[in-house]
């Protein structure tokens, strides 16, 4: 398989699970039109439900990840040349 890819996917993956282990601790309470919105600073519990805020947190570290990720593959294969 091409080097790229694997490193993309191994860094997609690194990154999710450092977004979801460092994701923070939130709380969404919905009433009608009125969204509330609380966060800490603190790591949330793994076994707490994930909410629409914390999805965001996972997804920017994932992209992060993937982008070092495709960034070492391409640092990769220039050396091989």
């Amino acid at each position: 398989m091409n080097t790229k890819v694997i490193l993309l996917v191994v860094g997609l993956l690194i990154g999710g699970l450092v977004g979801f282990l460092t994701r923070p601790q939130s709380s969404e309470i919905k009433l009608g039109p009125i969204e509330l919105n609380v966060t800490t600073n603190q790591a949330a519990d793994p076994n707490d439900p994930v909410t629409s805020s914390q999805w965001q947190h996972i997804a920017i570290f994932s992209a992060i990840g993937a982008l070092v990720g495709i960034g070492a593959g391409f640092v990769i294969d220039q050396r091989k040349a």
